[in-house]
């Protein structure tokens, strides 16, 4: 039993899953702070406060505290925003730089006339029927 034991946590996925996470912690950590340290002072210098917590009403006893609610709707927005534009963003950007195009087929050519892909010997264009001068 501790045989399986170590074969499964010693299989990849599990591995890769607790890294995945280590490295989301950490990650989730410098967000944090991005948001916190730089964009909420950011927001809090141009409009003047960033801590609306504060902020409630009462009906009959009840206390609503619509500031927290307001401060978490805040940073989830800012969260997301930073996470889209520092990280989906530059990402994409990568994933589309490493991304090769096909090489185009030597054994095929394009006919003038229909813009039809046809074989390179080809003296006549099997879609439009036109004549092709020889490659």
């Amino acid at each position: 039993m501790l045989k399986d034991f170590k074969a499964f946590l010693l299989r990849g996925n599990v591995v890769d899953l607790a890294v995945g996470v280590v490295i989301g912690v950490a990650f989730g950590a410098v967000v944090t702070s991005l948001v916190g340290d730089l964009i909420t002072p950011l927001i809090a210098a141009i409009f003047g406060s960033h801590d609306f917590s504060s902020l409630t009403f009462t009906i009959h006893g009840s206390v609503f505290r619509y500031g927290s609610f307001i401060n978490a709707l805040l940073t989830f927005v800012l969260v997301a925003t930073a996470v889209f534009f520092f990280v989906v963003v530059p990402v994409n950007q990568l994933v589309q730089r490493a991304r090769k195009e096909p090489t185009p087929d030597p054994t095929t050519r394009k006919c003038p006339e229909c813009v039809s892909e046809i074989p390179i010997e080809a003296r006549r264009c099997a879609f439009c029927t036109s004549e092709v001068a020889p490659a």
